[in-house]
This record gives structure tokens, sequence and C-alpha cells, in this order.
């Protein structure tokens, strides 16, 4: 065992603290000490991972430990790390802590809640740090089932409908994960699932390609949103409680990218090049058509989910552009996207907390009446239309950058297709922020209510410096990323 097992093992010991709880301030001290713990974790696992890159290492995956689990199939406990892993972890634990704060009075069956919290958690995690495919797979599926709980229990609205529209979605992804997973395996001829030493070996038939590409793509892309297999992510996310919200939106649906990206792409590369047109159209439709969506709802969260839609295709789109500018803006889009839709949520869910009301027709005149949350409201709306200093134009300039660099017509006719979604977003966050912020407030019962408490304000504000954070000093992260995009970009370069 090594360190990076730390991340799988403080959930467990947060699940066992959660289980002996009592009342609610154990509860609250087991999982502000165990989130706290998590982020200290991926703070210094950064700083690790950056010193050790500058002292020389070059290894593609650093910190790896690799144990037998069962023997019988090459399933190994496999982990290491590269930078796109310390990046993601790094923000899973940023949106594990926020989303702690966020549902500090969550009630009723408040222990119950946070255990199937923690164990979502421990499977994001535990996926990140993967470099076996099953453990992977199994990771993957740890983090998907407590969805169904999760939204089904402490949701609103149709929470059954909505909970088992996403489950049965996600499983029917899953079952292309599998197959694709079991085919690569087969296929490469290998003594282990481990990813790295697949890639090293590199004799997937092209035949084979050709069938395990598009089910491994596919599956991951239902978790990213991928058209016409997005409809479970708006009911989901408008359904789901607000930490778990920022959590599946902020987290659980960057396994799909990332999944796509370390396994489809890197193990299939001539397939990827071959068949990558394919998703290239799905992932342009997705950007455009979430955009649009998002225009015409009425619902706060169903907009921020069809935003979300658009933004996650985005992460899809630049990993099929194949060269280092644009799969670095992917994983700086998925580090940017988590952030501000984990800021939308929380803020939403606290608006909504008060007002009882998620309908942008029922409200208005809010920034007199809760100027913090109607502030942090603005900020996070021009966070995700793109405002040079934060998050959003870093990552979406870095991916037309990186898309426009394809020298093929095809490919730059889409990424001009893609780039209009930023004008349709800067129109439905404008109008909303005017709508609802501005004006006279016309219901007297909303006059009465208060602004955020003390436990809201942490979470926002946390959120909101990682989100500026990033938009004014992004070089050390996109530096550190560009260089683990490498080996598969050059791969995908020589096929």
């Amino acid at each position: 065992m090594n360190f990076l097992s730390i991340f799988v093992l403080i959930p467990l010991l947060m699940l066992l603290g959660l289980w002996l709880s009592r009342n609610i301030a154990q509860i609250r001290a087991v999982m502000t000490t165990g989130a706290s713990a998590l982020l200290i974790a991926a703070v210094g696992l950064t700083i690790v991972y950056l010193q050790a890159r500058h002292g020389g290492a070059t290894d593609e995956m650093l910190f790896r430990a690799d144990v037998a689990w069962y023997p019988a199939l090459n399933i190994h406990y496999s982990v290491g790390v590269d930078g796109i892993s310390v990046a993601m972890l790094l923000l899973s634990a940023v949106i594990v802590f926020t989303g702690t704060f966020a549902s500090w009075r969550l009630q009723p069956l408040t222990k119950e809640y946070f255990l199937w919290f923690t164990l979502l958690s421990m499977g994001v995690f535990g996926f990140f740090i993967s470099t076996d495919l099953f453990t992977m797979f199994m990771f993957y599926e740890v983090a998907l089932i407590p969805m169904y709980l999760l939204i089904g229990v402490w949701g609103s609205g149709r929470k059954e409908y909505a909970a088992m529209k996403l489950t049965l979605m996600l499983m029917g992804g899953s079952a292309f994960l599998l197959i694709g997973i079991l085919g690569i395996y087969f296929g490469s001829g290998a003594t282990t699932m481990n990813l790295l030493e697949i890639a090293q070996l590199h004799n997937i038939p092209i035949e084979q390609q050709r069938i395990w590409f598009p089910l491994t793509f596919l599956g991951f892309g239902v978790l990213g949103a991928l058209f016409p297999f997005h409809t479970w992510s708006p009911d989901g996310h408008a359904s789901a409680p607000t930490a778990v919200s920022m959590l599946h939106a902020g987290v659980l649906m960057k396994l799909g990218g990332y999944g796509c990206f370390r396994i489809a792409m890197y193990l299939m590369p001539e397939a990827a090049q071959e068949l990558g047109w394919i998703f290239l159209v799905l992932t342009g439709i997705s950007v455009v058509y979430g955009a649009f969506s998002a225009c015409v709802q009425t619902d706060l969260k169903y907009i921020n989910a069809y935003s979300s839609v658009s933004h996650c295709g985005l992460v899809l789109f630049a990993i099929l552009m194949m060269n280092r500018t644009a799969c670095t803006g992917a994983v700086l889009q998925m580090l940017s996207h988590g952030l501000m839709t984990a800021l939308f949520f929380a803020l939403i869910g606290m608006i909504y907390g008060r007002t009882h009301t998620r309908d942008v027709r029922e409200l208005n005149g809010l920034m007199k009446i809760m100027p913090f949350l109607a502030v942090s409201y603005v900020i996070a709306g021009l966070a995700n239309l793109g405002l040079p200093g934060l998050s959003g134009f870093i990552a979406e300039m870095t991916i037309f950058n990186g898309a426009f660099q394809h020298p093929d017509t095809f490919h730059r006719v889409w990424t001009v297709i893609a780039c209009t979604s930023i004008v349709i977003t800067a129109v439905y966050i404008l109008r909303l922020v005017g709508k609802i912020l501005y004006g006279i407030c016309t219901n007297k019962h909303h006059l009465t209510l208060t602004d955020a408490t003390w436990d809201e304000r942490t979470a926002v504000i946390i959120l909101i410096a990682c989100v500026a954070g990033l938009g004014l000093a992004p070089l050390w992260i996109s530096n550190m990323i560009g260089d683990s995009v490498l080996p598969v970009v050059n791969l995908l370069a020589t096929h």
C-alpha cells in the first residue's frame, strides 16, 4: 500500500465514524474532519507531485503501487497518478468539502444521507487513483449506485422518476463499458488489466478496436452527457439535493471525460482516429443543444443542468481534437465546470431553501434582500459565460485555440459551430441574472428573508476563490496537465 490509498481509507474511516455517530453534532464533526483531511491530502499530493516533477521524475505515472487482488483474472489493486489525476483529486476534495457545508442543516435522516454521500465520494476518489481497468470500473460503479438513493430519498420534485431514469441510463452505459473493458483486456493479450501495460503492448487488432472503441467511449460518454444519451442529466440534477447536485455535476460527470481520454483514446488510438468524427458530431450537438435548451427553461436547476450538458460536451469535443492544447483545455474545462457548477447548485439550493421556489418567473429583486447570495450568483454566471479573469475563460479559450489547430476543414467547421455556444450562454445567463436579482421585489413574503448563514458563506467563498484562482493563475496547473496529456496525444498523433 502507498499513500495514494489514503484517498480511499479516509472515506472508509468516515463511514465508520458516521455509523457510530449518535447525534447531529457527532455527524457534523465526522464529516468536517474527514472532508478537511481529504482536502489537506489532495493539496499535499499536488505539492509533492509538482516537486517530484521538478526534481526530474519523468515516469508517466508517479507513486505507483500494485497488489494482486484476484490473480485468477489478473485483477490488481494498482494505483498511480499523473497531472490529470492530481487535478481531478484536488477538484473532488474541494467539492466534497464545500458540499459538506452546503448540507450542514439537512433534514431528515442526516446520518444515512452522509453515509451515502461519503460512499459516493469514495468511489470518485478510488476511480481517479486507479490504473487497473477492473478496479476503475468497480470504483465507477461504487460512485454511481448511491445516486439512486440520494435522489430518490432526499430529492425534490419527481425524484423517484429522476432517480430511476438516471440509474437505468447510467447502468446501460456501464454494460457497454464492461463489454468494452473485457474486449480490451482479451484483445490486447495482456497479463494484467493495468492500462499502462496494455498501452505499452499496443497490440489490439484494428478490427477489434472498431468494436471496443465505440462501446467504451459510449459507456463513459453517457456519464459525460453525450447527445442523445444526456436526458438523465437534467432530471437528475433538478431532483437531487443541493450537495448531491454539486458532487454529481462537479465531479461525477467528470468521470465520463476522464474515462474517454484515459481508456478509450489512449488504448485504442487507431480506432479513435478512424471513428472519432462520429462522436465529434454528437459532442458538437451536445454543446449547442445544451445551450439552446438552457435558454427556454424556467426552473433554475434545469437551466444549470442544460448548461452542464453544453459544458461537459465541450470536454469530450476537445478530447476528440487529439492535440495537446485541446486536451489540456478539456481537463481545464473539467476543473472549471466542476467548480462553477458546484457554486451554481449551492447558490440555487440556498435561494430555494429561503424562497421555496426555483421558478424564474416568481423571483425578482433578490439583490436587495440577500446581497451576498446575489453577488455570488453574478460571479458564478460571469464565470459560466467565460469572463476573462475567471476559470471559464481560460478553459474555453484553450479548447477553441486547440480545436482550430486541427488542420482538417471538417474539424474546423464543427469548432465554429461549437463556438456559437459562447454567445448563447451569455444570452441566458445575463437574462437570468437581470430577471431574478435586479428590479423591484414583487413578492412581499420574500422581503423578510435572510441572507446566507456562516456555513453557506464558507462553501460559497471557497468555491469563488477557486474559480478566481484558476482564472487568474492557470499556468502551474495547465503545465501540470499539459505534460500529462502528452503520452496520449503522441500515441494518437503517430496513428
